[in-house]
């Protein structure tokens, strides 16, 4: 049994998601960070029924590459109390909001905007060339041999779980599949071409066994969601989305684990389902970190939707895609829709519980799971799970 401090059971449902704002999932967006979080935030609150009089706090994740809310408050005019600028990449993605929820429960805040900007197409592209390397301390050990960006880190886990497990490079290629045509059905979605297997077996290598098609998108964009209480929320413009958990924190890294096809979402989730009061089998539609496909796999095990080992065949046997018993990343996530890094997962959560998906909706989806990056890199993680008022 796991055990969640009185604390912690006692924030359920008492914050809500009353909002959420997109810019345009773009290649080039022309314009600086700080105007795409401007433009998601505004959205937001738009979406919300809200004005900027209205906010009193900022919070947002980033490596060196968006718009902080020092920055941010000012150019909307925000008399912001509380912020948060947690340094890190997509693994603390959810913990932001996470953070948030807690400061509008403890009082400190009554409406805070979570938003995520990035330029990562045209200005900041993830592990490339001609920046520094992450600060990370095991980074010392692998940049003399050029293992540096996020596509080689990935490929060693998958290999691993590919050599341990059997998962084939077919099982990979169900998921892209299957994230494409949920993507086609997306209008704000970047990808919207159908592929096909063949397809994904014939894209070109980027680091063995990871294909093209196994990669995420970089994206210029900006992604914002509005957290207050849920009381507050009853009344605003949007039917409101209940957090009814929020977990996050780190562990052994990467390199010093036991077992590399273990993430740290496998000690995270029983903290997250006891929090929520609910189980894998609760779960309606799964929002699941898509840096690559194989990140998905492995957290259909490690939140417990299947057994460990069998990730890649319940991702091929149907059950992610429309109509399956687990509905995964259902606007395409960052394989087709964008790489917002995470934000973009929790509105898409927020729309679903909502029933404001369109032909992407899930029907009768009550309760979703939406995750960050699951743990590698840096060993931290966080998730979120949400719940239909």
């Amino acid at each position: 049994m796991t055990l969640v401090p009185k604390r912690l059971l006692e924030l359920r449902d008492r914050t809500a998601i009353a909002g959420i704002g997109y810019t345009p999932f773009t290649k080039d967006s022309g314009v600086s960070t700080l105007t795409l979080a401007c433009r998601a935030v505004l959205a937001a609150l738009e979406d919300a029924g809200l004005t900027p009089d209205d906010v009193d706090g900022l919070a947002t994740h980033r490596v060196g590459d968006s718009a902080a809310p020092s920055l941010v408050a000012p150019a909307l005019g925000l008399d912001v109390t509380w912020h948060l600028d947690q340094f890190g990449g997509g693994s603390v993605s959810h913990a932001v909001v996470g953070q948030a929820a807690l400061a509008v429960a403890a009082g400190v805040a009554d409406t805070v905007v979570c938003y995520r900007a990035i330029n990562a197409r045209s200005e900041f592209r993830m592990g490339g060339t001609g920046r520094g390397v992450p600060v990370s301390p095991e980074v010392q050990y692998q940049a003399p041999y050029g293992l540096v960006a996020p596509a080689q880190h990935f490929a060693l886990y998958a290999r691993a779980h590919m050599l341990r497990y059997g998962t084939r490079p077919e099982h990979f290629g169900h998921l892209a599949v299957t994230q494409r045509a949920n993507a086609v059905k997306n209008p704000r979605a970047l990808m919207r071409t159908p592929i096909t297997l063949d397809d994904y077996l014939a894209s070109r290598w980027i680091a063995e066994p990871f294909r093209l098609l196994d990669c995420c998108l970089e994206t210029d964009g900006a992604c914002a969601v509005v957290v207050t209480t849920a009381e507050r929320a009853r009344a605003l413009r949007r039917p409101r989305v209940l957090i009814s958990a929020a977990a996050w924190g780190g562990g052994t890294s990467h390199l010093s684990c036991d077992d590399p096809t273990v993430t740290g979402a496998a000690a995270l989730a029983p903290r997250l389902y006891a929090q929520a009061g609910l189980g894998p089998g609760d779960i309606d539609v799964a929002e699941l970190y898509d840096c690559f496909t194989y990140s998905v796999i492995v957290q259909l095990e490690d939140y417990g939707f299947c057994p460990k080992g069998e990730g890649g065949p319940y991702a091929a046997s149907g059950a992610i895609g429309p109509g399956g018993e687990l509905p995964v990343n259902t606007h395409g996530g960052f394989l087709s829709e964008g790489y917002v890094h995470g934000l973009n997962h929790v509105a898409e959560a927020v729309s679903q519980l909502r029933g404001e998906a369109g032909d992407r909706q899930v029907p009768g989806a009550e309760v979703a799971l939406s995750t960050a990056q699951p743990g590698y890199i840096l060993p931290a993680t966080s998730a979120l799970i949400l719940r239909r008022a």
